[in-house]
């Protein structure tokens, strides 16, 4: 069989051989793919749009994204060989045979991250409409290498949602409605919609890099007591006494990573609901910010949002293990019940589990694989809010970002500060293990 040649958009001599179209292609790969990149940048945050429009809960949402940015990646990686598949370090993993005809890698790559993000969400006629525009933008030598690469980011797309498939999603569908503990200190659906718990099976979900849902358990959270002189008590009444005397920048840091996605509106009787932005999303947001500043090619660019994608994916089952594990009451139920009835949180509570604080594990997941990909003390500005009327933040580096979104849920009154505090330390755990086990690249430093 001839070797079929990969494609990203410049004519090489017919004298090159294979050897020099191999070498010709990762410079190519490297020189024009930056301003390439701009699409898969642009399909990222069409596909957010769509997991914001169709309200997936934050653990959902992040299997989305995960086998979205595993197609791409896997189409790209093909034609660089200083990158590393992922088959052959995940079990199971499918391995991706290289294309038998002429294929231009990104468009088949923006087709296998379309093909597979579609399969996922309930509005796939919007994702549809917005990626066909993006694909007629990727210019390609002729008709017949364009369908070849949309053949193959279909075939590719097709291997990864079978083996998405298996990752047990389908098993907790079919799972029983969560019985809560109705005991002293356990949670309790919270207003102001009182909405039954966000996926309490999720820790059956296939991880990624970790080797199990509960490898890194954290300290349990601090029992339960009335006693004001205990852990527990005082950890409340800081929750408390903080919300009552947040400042301009504080409530500034509450709202900007607020990122729920169940928001609702309460007009007397009539209930709507705010669309926003996930916390996974938001990360996914800022390692495209990233990866667009430090002028990152093609497989580049599919790393860092797949590396990142991963973090979030194991950092949602570590920390949804221990939510489910402790059902840790909620600032606003204690509170309300104890000690202030009409006391309510700077942000409206998410519907489950207090401990351990999600956001502070996905985030310092996140950073700690962001801070490997493209450095320490890496400076950034994040505008992924400005489209939800939020003005952008500065943050000298990304541990500065994922402090940031920790202690927010302080600010926010809907998390005590072990969850905050442990929560960190799980993320950090979960962060290191997917730098661990996932090698995309002998060096791991993207830059």
């Amino acid at each position: 069989m001839t070797k079929p040649s990969i494609n990203l958009g410049l004519q090489l001599p017919r004298c090159i051989g294979v050897i020099g179209l191999l070498l010709a292609f990762v410079t190519v790969g490297k020189a024009q793919g930056q301003g390439g990149t701009a699409l898969m940048h642009r399909a990222e945050k069409n596909l957010t749009r769509t997991i914001v429009r169709d309200i997936f809960s934050p653990p959902v949402a992040s299997r989305v994204y995960l086998y979205a940015n595993v197609a791409a990646y896997e189409v790209l990686v093909l034609g660089d060989t200083s990158y590393h598949s992922l088959q052959g370090q995940i079990g199971g993993f499918p391995a991706i045979e290289p294309p038998e005809q002429t294929v231009d890698l990104p468009l088949a790559a923006l087709y296998a991250f379309w093909k597979t993000g579609a399969a996922l969400v309930f509005s796939e006629k919007i994702l549809d409409d917005s990626l066909q525009v993006i694909l007629k933008e990727r210019v390609v030598p002729d008709s017949v290498t364009y369908a070849h690469s949309i053949r193959f980011g279909e075939r590719v797309s097709r291997a990864i949602l079978e083996w998405a498939s298996s990752d047990f999603y389908a098993e907790t569908r079919k799972k029983r409605r969560y019985r809560y503990a109705k005991q002293p200190g356990k949670w309790t659906p919270t207003p102001p919609a009182y909405m039954d718990a966000i996926e309490p099976n999720w820790n059956m979900i296939r991880p990624v890099a970790l080797d199990s849902a509960s490898q890194f358990k954290p300290a349990p959270p601090p029992a339960f007591s009335l006693d004001t002189t205990s852990r527990f008590m005082q950890e409340v009444y800081e929750v408390y006494r903080v919300t009552q005397r947040l400042d301009p920048e504080q409530v500034a840091v509450a709202s900007f990573w607020d990122c729920n996605p169940f928001f609702l509106n309460t007009q007397g009787h009539l209930n709507f609901a705010t669309k926003k932005l996930s916390p996974g999303g938001h990360w996914m947001s800022i390692a495209g910010q990233v990866a667009q500043s430090a002028h990152l090619g093609w497989t580049a660019t599919s790393a860092t949002y797949l590396m990142t994608s991963i973090a979030l994916f194991d950092g949602f089952i570590s920390c949804w293990d221990e939510k489910y594990r402790s059902q840790l009451i909620r600032p606003e139920t204690f509170i309300n019940a104890h000690i202030d009835e009409s006391w309510r949180p700077a942000l409206q509570t998410p519907p489950f589990p207090e401990y351990t604080s999600g956001h502070s594990v996905i985030s310092t997941a996140a950073a700690v694989v962001l801070t490997a990909l493209i450095g320490d003390d890496h400076a950034f500005d994040d505008h992924t809010e400005v489209e939800y009327g939020l003005p952008v933040r500065s943050f000298t580096s990304f541990r500065h970002a994922c402090n940031e979104a920790a202690i927010s849920r302080l600010y926010g009154g809907i998390h005590y500060r072990s969850a905050i505090e442990q929560g960190q330390l799980q993320g950090d755990l979960v962060g290191r293990q997917v730098l661990e086990k996932i090698r995309l690249k002998s060096n791991i430093s993207l830059n």
